[in-house]
């Protein structure tokens, strides 16, 4: 059984992205369901480590074993990053013609 693939994480990465953007302030939830993710997981803090993310964008997601867990820790989330694009404005223009 295949469950998501290079798409599913692309996409997780583009939501974390757009959070560190200014394009959106809400948390990203990770369900890490028996450690699947713990590599990933791991490979993320190794990138902070190395100055590869930032600290505070690190934070930008959250990961939790079970739903109640991941639950608890969206309720209780609070952006912490500072946005490098938060003066842009993201809504879709009207062209007039």
């Amino acid at each position: 059984m295949f469950i998501g693939g290079y798409g599913t994480l692309e996409e997780l990465l583009e939501v974390i992205a757009w959070s560190q953007l200014g394009i959106h302030d809400k948390p990203v939830g990770l369900l890490n369901v028996d450690g699947y993710y713990n590599s990933l997981l791991a490979f993320i803090d190794k990138a902070v480590e190395e100055g590869f993310i930032c600290p505070n964008a690190r934070q930008i997601f959250v990961s939790a074993p079970t739903a109640k867990e991941l639950m608890n820790k969206l309720e209780d989330y609070f952006p912490s990053q500072e946005n490098v694009a938060s003066k842009l404005n993201w809504e879709k223009e009207e062209i007039e013609e």
